[in-house]
């Protein structure tokens, strides 16, 4: 709705803003200490990625970038999750094979 209310240019900015408040807030279970490092390196990942998008949309009117900009979304999703499994699973996991 937000192209159509307030045009093509605004809601690109908003994207990237909002992309960028979202990778900040990623880096929250870190500095937290919620998790550890293997979360931190996915998160970096991730969010650069996800931020390189959000740039491109920005700077670009390739019309295919919206939707390749949404899929990765779903995987940035997939990504993050997965890096906090791992962050809290992989370090249990190696104790017990070790110790």
């Amino acid at each position: 709705m937000l192209p159509v209310t307030h045009g093509d240019r605004f809601t690109r900015l908003q994207i990237l803003l909002y992309t960028v408040l979202l990778f900040l807030v990623t880096l929250l279970p870190y500095l937290t200490g919620m998790s550890g490092l293997i979360y931190l390196a996915g998160a970096m990942l991730f969010g650069a990625l996800y931020i390189y998008y959000a740039i491109q949309l920005k700077v670009s009117d390739d019309p295919a970038l919206p939707m390749q900009a949404f899929r990765f979304s779903i995987t940035y999703l997939m990504g993050i999750f997965a890096a906090l499994l791992l962050d809290r699973y992989l370090p249990l996991a190696y104790n017990a094979l070790v110790g």
